[in-house]
């Protein structure tokens, strides 16, 4: 790969979590409520001096442009600042929590990308026939069906067919892996069905496409194998729009995981940030949000970098 390519797309890397950075920082300061009044509490008596006291020692007495630089700079040091109500690096705070997440995610993302490789050529290869046509229709209902609403019919079936397994909670892998990939399964297939229908479209399409190209017509008067003209010469170039849609996809999946979350009682990421919200917790958010958008970038950066590997045109 040129390294003009990688030096372009790093480049932008960097703009992007820059201008990514002052969004998150500016948005989080439009939540109604003070962050200040809500420390103090209900059962303290709140006057301007307590105010003006407790905002000057956490900083949210400075002009906002200063917070910001002076946030900036620390974040690249490494330090994205304490928490406001414990006081402890966010850091510590979210590495504690981002494991379950990013558990959620690998496991949502490999079943619905590994599964909707084999669905999508199987499609395009009965198109027009009954299997088709009911795959399709599947697959519409899986993307129209939200994540949160599905994985409550899960717990409510589970709850009534098998009421001894586990489907709420977590328990760590180290400490109980069987637990664990049990309590994991559902939230990952409420997550990872609406990708494995919206993905197995795209290889639908996206195999039909290079099936009717002419060195597919070729490669049969060849006489090679149909198994090998599907998946070694229509797959490969079929695979190219689904790279780039797994990426995307794998960026968008952490708003569905906060709400996935919530509804199995997962201590991730997601919870963390809602709690954080709930309580202003300013440097919590602004850490746990930058994270996580920068996480998207990188992916997609990944992705550009996959894709241009890929499709020798794009290096052009």
């Amino acid at each position: 790969m040129p390294l003009r390519l990688l030096a372009n797309r790093s480049v932008d890397l960097v703009f992007v979590v820059f201008g990514v950075s002052i969004i998150v920082f500016l948005m989080i300061r439009l939540i109604p409520g003070d962050a200040v009044a809500i420390m103090l509490g209900a059962n303290t008596e709140i006057t301007p001096e307590r105010l003006a006291s407790l905002r000057a020692r956490v900083g949210l007495d400075r002009p906002i442009h200063e917070q910001y630089w002076i946030w900036a700079a620390k974040a690249l040091t490494g330090d994205l600042g304490q928490s406001l109500w414990t006081g402890k690096p966010v850091m510590e705070e979210i590495g504690a929590n981002v494991g379950v997440t990013l558990q959620l995610l690998v496991m949502s993302l490999v079943l619905g990308a590994g599964l909707a490789v084999p669905a999508g050529c199987v499609m395009a290869y009965v198109r027009g026939g009954a299997t088709d046509i009911a795959l399709r229709v599947i697959t519409i209902a899986g993307i129209t069906v939200p994540s949160f609403w599905l994985g409550i019919v899960m717990i409510l079936f589970l709850a009534s067919v098998a009421p001894s397994f586990p489907s709420l909670g977590h328990v760590p892998f180290a400490q109980d892996p069987l637990g664990n990939l049990q309590r994991m399964l559902l939230p990952s297939l409420a997550l990872g069905l609406p990708i494995l229908a919206s993905l197995a479209r795209l290889v639908r399409t996206a195999m039909l496409d290079a099936l009717g190209q002419d060195y597919i017509r070729t490669a049969r008067a060849k006489g090679v194998s149909e198994r090998a003209v599907i998946y070694k010469h229509a797959l490969r170039n079929a695979l190219i729009p689904f790279v780039t849609s797994v990426g995307i996809t794998a960026g968008y999946l952490f708003g569905g995981a906060i709400v996935v979350e919530q509804v199995f009682a997962l201590p991730g990421l997601g919870r963390l940030i809602v709690g954080a919200i709930g309580e202003r917790n300013y440097p919590l958010i602004q850490a746990a949000i930058l994270l996580v958008t920068t996480g998207f970038v990188a992916i997609n950066f990944a992705v550009d970098l996959l894709y241009a590997a890929i499709d020798p045109r794009v290096r052009s």
